[in-house]
């Protein structure tokens, strides 16, 4: 009796588990609604609306900031945003000669699509804003990541050789890692083991979701082939999402010449937060020495 008793409670806990993995992997797939409405008008910039389609056809949407044929400078949103959440940025871009693409990521925003790929597929959004400022007649792009949007930017980077240079914002370098430390940082550090091997579970059901293994979206095996490119790595000290192993991990498999700014005491896309001047100086410096 006991014996059935204690298998039936633990069927029980891995058909419950197996349901939470499933229903987080659809939260976490679902389209995402833009952030707080801004504009980079509201910063007395100047811009266009356009729209572009990525490597496998889907519309997106954008802002093009600035004036003429600059160089521009492709900013990369993190994983749930939207491009609104990022324009604060684009005058320090602007002021010193370099203008900004902004767009949404499919699924996201003002953008078409009815998912987000966790960075999977959003490489071929990035390909396809490649694509269309060099139909436009820009030679000299960049491409600026934030968190999900910086391990996005290295894996195209890698692949399209078009990409100048590279700054990446609290980009992951493992899917599972990044995972581990959302539940991690919702549980108080408690449960590691535990929580790791439902993040695994999580991310096998979001391949199952979307038909693809997941973990291809991890940059950490693609870096090394941005060199002779250089790359700017950013990252806080106390990231829960991507740990100073991760960080160095991507820094050594990325080829010369590289930099990595690792601040004490700031967590995920804090840097900025912490040091605002500091960081705008030091990456609009990097900007305009792989691009002007």
């Amino acid at each position: 009796m006991a014996e059935t008793i204690l298998f039936a409670l633990a069927a029980a806990f891995v058909v419950l588990a197996l349901l939470a993995a499933w229903l987080m992997a659809g939260q976490m797939t679902r389209r995402r609604s833009p952030d707080p409405s801004t504009s980079p008008s509201d910063y007395g910039l100047p811009f266009e609306h356009v729209t572009f389609p990525a490597r496998d056809g889907m519309r997106l949407a954008g802002w093009l900031i600035g004036e003429g044929k600059r160089p521009v400078v492709i900013f990369c949103a993190g994983m749930f945003g939207s491009m609104d959440g990022d324009v604060h940025l684009a005058p320090h871009f602007v002021k010193a000669g370099l203008n900004v693409l902004q767009f949404d990521w499919r699924g996201h925003g003002r953008s078409d699509g009815s998912r987000t790929t966790l960075g999977l597929r959003e490489r071929l959004d990035l390909l396809g804003a490649i694509d269309f400022l060099q139909s436009e007649g820009i030679r000299r792009i960049g491409l600026m990541g934030f968190s999900m949007g910086g391990a996005v930017a290295l894996r195209a980077a890698a692949e399209d050789a078009r990409a100048a240079c590279v700054v990446s914002d609290g980009g992951f370098a493992r899917m599972e890692s990044a995972l581990l430390g959302y539940a991690m940082a919702r549980t108080g550090g408690r449960g590691r083991g535990l929580f790791r091997a439902f993040a695994r579970l999580v991310l096998a059901m979001v391949g199952l979701r979307l038909g693809e293994s997941v973990y291809p979206a991890s940059p950490l095996p693609v870096v090394g082939r941005i060199a002779p490119r250089p790359v700017l790595f950013i990252h806080g000290a106390d990231d829960p999402f991507v740990p100073p192993d991760d960080q160095d991990a991507l820094y050594d498999a990325c080829g010369e010449p590289k930099q990595l700014w690792r601040v004490p005491g700031a967590g995920h896309r804090e840097v900025y937060d912490l040091h605002p001047d500091d960081y705008a100086g030091r990456v609009v410096a990097f900007f305009r020495a792989g691009l002007i």
